[in-house]
């Protein structure tokens, strides 16, 4: 029997909980009977929207588990939440999933799995003259949360295209605030871009005539990086083993049925932003959401590595240096844990 429950409502900060049977196999050791969950409401974290929605994360560990289901809008929430051991697994982008391996005691926190590749773009307000990378300066540009996968991103391109945020001296203003409020300083005008994911992207394109500027990909090696990954507590894995394995085999396929499913999936996201945030877009923003990422199960460890480097030089990772060795857990060739880890 399925049970929900609506924490908060609203697109900012909501808690979601969706909770899926009552019991306890007699084999596994798991928190009050429950795996934990962490996503966004984003068309990139479509694996867990879809896993959950369709009952595939369900029936892959068994009705005698519950699944409790908590929706963030950022990714530090999230690794806040795991610190906090109020969550195990938790879909985020590269920034947060190296920050949380970083701090984490014992580096607890580590990357089971690729979720999405690609999903982000600079969009220029239709009344800014935004063309290049030259025109950025003096302009007021936003981006979601400081230390996001987007605000590492943005600087970084900003960075290496001799600008300077304001802060560090320069003319470009950087706004770090929640994907909605983006949007309505650029229903206002009162910023000139935004760096974000989608389906923020494709809405200030299709909605407020924003101009897309360029796909993040574009910027990586073969258009492709991590843009979202499962990450989890490794205690919570090592007691659970068999558990997240399984979890792990549904998270790939519920990759490959989305994949061979875009139309259903669209639908599946939007209903699940009907019922749970009281609205949804249109097909076309999803459709084209959808078709400006790759859901894919591949971590894409190279872009990882690349983007700590990126965050480094940023001095988003400390001042002493960092060592991600051991952030991608152990899995075997068919992608389920390793025996002896």
């Amino acid at each position: 029997m399925k049970t929900r429950s609506i924490v908060s409502a609203g697109i900012v900060g909501i808690i979601l909980i969706i909770t899926v049977g009552i019991t306890l196999n007699s084999g596994d050791t798991v928190h009050e009977n429950k795996l934990r969950i962490a996503y966004f409401p984003n068309i990139g974290h479509a694996i867990p929207i879809v896993g959950i929605e369709k009952d595939f994360f369900e029936k892959s560990i068994g009705d005698e588990i519950k699944i409790e289901a908590r929706v963030f809008d950022s990714g530090p929430q999230a690794i806040e939440s795991l610190f906090a051991n109020s969550i195990d697994l938790a879909y985020v982008g590269p920034g947060p999933a190296i920050n949380g391996f970083l701090n984490s005691e014992n580096h607890n926190v580590r990357i089971l799995a690729g979720a999405a590749s690609g999903g982000a773009s600079f969009i220029v307000h239709p009344l800014s003259e935004i063309n290049s990378a030259s025109d950025f300066a003096g302009k007021k540009i936003a981006a979601p949360q400081i230390g996001n996968t987007q605000d590492v991103s943005l600087r970084h391109y900003l960075s290496v295209n001799g600008l300077k945020t304001a802060e560090k001296g320069g003319s470009v203003i950087v706004y770090n605030i929640p994907n909605p409020d983006i949007y309505t300083l650029f229903v206002k005008g009162d910023i000139d871009g935004a760096w974000v994911a989608e389906p923020w992207a494709t809405i200030l394109e299709t909605e407020l005539d924003g101009k897309r500027l360029f796909h993040e990909e574009e910027l990586w090696p073969n258009n492709e990086f991590a843009s979202v990954l499962l990450i989890a507590n490794v205690d919570y894995v090592e007691k659970n083993r068999k558990l997240v394995s399984d979890l792990l085999t549904s998270h790939h396929e519920t990759a490959e049925w989305i994949n061979e499913n875009p139309i259903e999936t669209r639908i599946i996201f939007n209903n699940f932003l009907k019922s749970h945030l009281g609205q949804s877009l249109s097909d076309d923003v999803v459709d084209v959401a959808l078709s400006n990422l790759v859901i894919t199960a591949d971590p894409l460890l190279d872009s990882v590595y690349s983007f700590a480097e990126k965050a480094d030089t940023l001095g988003y990772l400390g001042r002493n240096g960092y060592d991600l060795a051991g952030i991608f857990y152990p899995l075997n060739s068919n992608s389920v844990l390793e025996e002896n880890t």
